[in-house]
């Protein structure tokens, strides 16, 4: 995929520029393009897998919110996880074309083996809005946020956390699923603050991004280099930050002694490991943001609001099997003990409360967050 960091941050802005033209939540009495559907239908929603709570707890429900009212409640969703079965999700959304929905937003989990069923909706005359991970077959459109840029951000915060980092500090890769489009992209983003400037000791591609997999794979890691020979961990994702937390805590490696860790996502557990300093840093992705330029991509483009529509895919992006798919890619935040106010707070993805448990007290009052 090429690079559009520039195009990346303008889309970010996106929804409030065109709200503020009225391109947004257009009616049904809008003229800027006349509806081949009203406010009756059904999206369907398929989400990848719940090792990782964020798409059961924030993504869907913000589609689901948001399709309501821009459909004055007369549109509805159906969902369904595949929980990181691929042969599962092609039986979901099959039962979707079958049902008749009037579009499918896929959260793919195995973004080839899905391409037949894609084609099965095109087929059947059902658009596919690809969701967070880039599905291959004739899809409409994609959203997502820049995967690349999630890499590098990972990347560079964590030559920052080791300091003057050179290519003696030993470094262990803990990568996501190879099934995972985005997966590569994190990876490659990663590699190019990386390369050079540390040495990758060990790398794994952990499949279905599963922790338990991830915390054997840092457990080899830290039988191989030696634990007190691991100067940072790049973990893709939370899930597997906090298993390779447990790794080097089973080696005897805790509190102040562990290297930075960095991850993906923003969970809750997450954010009070990097409160506590146990892992270093995460990415925070607008989930509301994302979720709700989604459904609104999806109503206009069953009702048939080309201009709505193509506002909100501006950039383009190239599968292995399509080229010039209509995008909108969204830029990330490092997210870090000094901007968590400023984030997840200020964002309304969680309350201070939640955090800030009996717990994690003390760490909260240290860097002011209570």
């Amino acid at each position: 995929m090429r690079r559009r960091i520039a195009m990346a941050v303008a889309a970010s802005t996106l929804s409030v520029s065109l709200a503020g033209c009225g391109v947004l939540g257009a009616t049904e009495d809008a003229g800027d393009a006349t509806p081949t559907k009203g406010n009756e239908m059904t999206i369907g929603v398929l989400m990848p897998e719940k090792a990782n709570t964020r798409y059961d707890e924030f993504d869907y429900p913000i589609i689901k919110a948001k399709v309501a009212s821009l459909t004055a409640n007369k549109g509805k969703t159906e969902y369904a996880n595949a929980d990181a079965d691929a042969d599962t999700q092609v039986t979901q959304m099959q039962r979707m074309i079958d049902e008749k929905v009037d579009l499918i937003l896929l959260d793919a989990v195995d973004a080839k083996a899905i391409a037949d069923t894609v084609q099965k909706a095109k087929d059947a005359g059902i658009p596919v809005i690809a969701y967070d991970r880039l599905a291959e077959g004739p899809i409409d459109a994609y959203i997502s946020f820049d995967n690349e840029l999630v890499g590098e951000v990972q990347g560079r915060t964590l030559v920052e956390a080791i300091g003057s980092a050179d290519t003696s500090d030993k470094i262990v890769m803990i990568n996501g699923s190879t099934t995972d489009p985005n997966a590569k992209q994190f990876k490659d983003g990663a590699l190019s603050e990386l390369n050079d400037r540390v040495t990758i000791a060990a790398s794994y591609d952990t499949p279905g991004w599963k922790p338990e997999i991830a915390q054997e794979e840092m457990t080899e890691a830290i039988e191989k280099i030696g634990k007190n020979n691991i100067a940072a961990v790049y973990a893709a994702n939370d899930g597997m930050a906090g298993a390779v937390i447990k790794a080097l805590e089973a080696a005897g490696v805790s509190g102040d002694d562990l290297p930075p860790i960095t991850g993906q996502d923003a969970e809750l557990v997450a954010v009070q490991r990097i409160i506590s300093g146990e892992q270093y840093m995460s990415v925070y992705k607008s989930y509301p943001q994302m979720a709700e330029a989604a459904a609104e991509m999806a109503v206009a483009k069953v009702q048939g609001r080309d201009i709505q529509f193509d506002a909100l895919t501006r950039d383009t992006v190239d599968s292995p099997t399509n080229k010039g798919i209509p995008a909108q890619l969204i830029t990330v935040v490092a997210l870090t003990k000094s901007n968590i106010e400023s984030t997840v707070v200020a964002d309304g993805i969680y309350e201070v409360s939640d955090i800030c448990t009996a717990k994690y007290q003390a760490a909260c009052q240290a860097i002011k967050l209570n």
